[in-house]
């Protein structure tokens, strides 16, 4: 069993500013996926002017269709490298759409029993609407790729634990997972 303790969860649900809370109360290192994800991709040929031009031409939909078989590698190679520490994954590298990169990551994240889903609440649509007030571009986005990421089963899927935020701070957030944490 693997002691990290890996948070997942849609845009702007908290996961960078908790993994530090956790990170400094833990005396953990901190890892970020949105930081190290580029070098990751890139190892396998992301190409840059493609993913520009799927931008361009589909929509984000289609870059981030592009980026799924990226976000799956770099999974496995955060998690290969990086060991005693918290870990907050970028809101995609958590949900596939594809039922064999969804088992890829589901079978490289099954031996770790830390993983925490943070979400503003059980309810979707308030998570949704939640979420979209902290994050201005996501209101305009269609579709609206948070609203993926909270409906689909992934997430739901992959966590150990969820934790809820809604009127919770940072530092209560924090302070849930510290007594749900598995040792």
């Amino acid at each position: 069993m693997n002691s990290e303790i890996i948070l997942i969860g849609p845009i702007g649900a908290g996961k960078s500013t908790v993994g530090k809370l956790l990170s400094d109360k833990l005396r953990l290192p901190q890892v970020e996926m949105d930081e190290l994800r580029t070098r990751y991709y890139r190892e396998i040929g992301y190409d840059d002017e493609l993913a520009k031009s799927k931008r361009e031409s589909e929509g984000f939909w289609g870059l981030y269709q592009y980026w799924k078989p990226f976000e799956a590698y770099a999974v496995e190679r955060l998690l290969s490298e990086y060991k005693d520490c918290v870990i907050d994954f970028g809101a995609g590298h958590s949900v596939y759409e594809d039922k064999k990169l969804f088992e890829r990551v589901h079978a490289i994240l099954a031996p770790y029993k830390n993983i925490f889903l943070l979400l503003p609440s059980p309810d979707v649509d308030e998570s949704i609407n939640i979420l979209n007030e902290r994050e201005a571009f996501l209101r305009e986005m269609k579709p609206n790729i948070n609203e993926h990421f909270i409906k689909h089963h992934s997430n739901y899927d992959l966590a150990k634990h969820i934790i809820y935020t809604k009127n919770k701070t940072p530092e209560e957030t924090c302070e849930e997972i510290l007594h749900l944490l598995i040792n």
